[in-house]
């Protein structure tokens, strides 16, 4: 089944979708329920060191990326905010998304998280902030940091301090991370001001969630997909992504790369991608997304949902909670 040309036939059956298909582009924004427009392409910054930041922001910027995703716990923030004020381009047309680590949980201390990323990146307002994970950290007896069981089970009075943000226009947005659908539904179902326009998790081709996406689609909040090749923990996730022999054979059809079609694959399911990368070539590379003919995005759909989901990063263990109410741990990388 995964022969030329087999993929040669589905092609061959679907000429005129194709052809139209290929032709149409994909959404360069998604729209959030407060009426922005986010860019469907982000350039992740997840690990980036922060003198390659600076100039993966200063590449992306010249290639036409206008979103950057960054966070407090990345300690890249200033190199970020330097490259963007060292652009021509307008900090209008930038999407800057940061994030409120978890010592920051404390209603108290929620504004003091943002100002540090504001002061950080030398900009007077973010796009979007984003709980960063639905995990609460507190000072233990000698001062270390340990998990606040009350506020990560119930993270209202956080949000309720995001909220305070974006009514003091600091903030444009606010949305989360790393949060199941139960979890959403338990926060949607206080009596929230402003709701989240965007649920950050992790997804790529061995964890696809369309559960999550169409949670989403259904409850109007825009899911974002970070790791979208599977490498947030290790680069042999990556290779693996992009020899799957599904995703190969439709590049080689297509006259793109295993990457694009992915990127594709990740645009047209309806969510915004954050690839990261630090490399010049691969930071232009990743941002020449096209539309797949229908066929060959359900060939990769299906395919994608025809193993069992493998979560490539999995704190709950270190944090000592069930980040993802998924019956326990679910087990690590290294244990598969």
């Amino acid at each position: 089944m995964h022969s030329h040309s087999w993929i040669a036939s589905v092609v061959a059956l679907n000429a005129i979708t194709s052809a139209h298909a290929i032709s149409a582009s994909l959404p360069t924004h998604f729209e959030l329920h407060t009426g922005d427009m986010m860019p469907s392409i982000a350039l992740g910054l997840y690990m980036s060191q922060p003198s390659e930041a600076a100039e993966a922001v200063k590449i992306a910027l010249e290639t036409g990326y206008r979103h950057f995703d960054t966070a407090w716990v990345y300690g890249n923030e200033e190199a970020v905010g330097r490259a963007i004020r060292d652009t021509n381009v307008p900090r209008s047309e930038i999407w800057i998304t940061t994030k409120l680590w978890n010592s920051f949980h404390d209603p108290a201390n929620v504004e003091i998280g943002l100002n540090e990323s504001l002061v950080n990146l030398g900009v007077d307002y973010v796009d979007l902030f984003l709980m960063h994970w639905p995990v609460a950290e507190k000072q233990g007896a000698r001062g270390e940091p340990v998990t606040d069981r009350e506020l990560s089970e119930n993270p209202y009075p956080t949000w309720r301090a995001m909220e305070r943000l974006v009514e003091s226009g600091k903030v444009r947005n606010i949305g989360v991370c790393n949060f199941s659908i139960k979890r959403l539904e338990k926060l949607l179902f206080q009596p929230l001001k402003i709701r989240p326009v965007v649920n950050q998790v992790e997804i790529h081709f061995w964890h696809p969630q369309p559960e999550m996406i169409a949670w989403g689609k259904n409850n109007g909040i825009v899911i974002q997909a970070w790791g979208p090749f599977a490498g947030s923990t290790a680069k042999s996730w990556v290779e693996r992504t992009l020899s799957v022999p599904e995703i190969k054979a439709v590049a080689e059809e297509l006259g793109i790369t295993p990457a694009q079609v992915t990127l594709s694959w990740h645009i047209q399911r309806g969510t915004v991608v954050l690839p990261k990368s630090v490399n010049s070539s691969r930071i232009v590379e990743n941002y020449q997304v096209v539309r797949l003919p229908d066929l060959l995005f359900e060939t990769i759909e299906q395919a994608a949902q025809s193993h069992p989901p493998i979560r490539t990063f999995d704190p709950s263990r270190y944090w000592g909670l069930d980040v993802f109410g998924e019956g326990g741990y679910t087990k690590r990388r290294d244990e598969l």
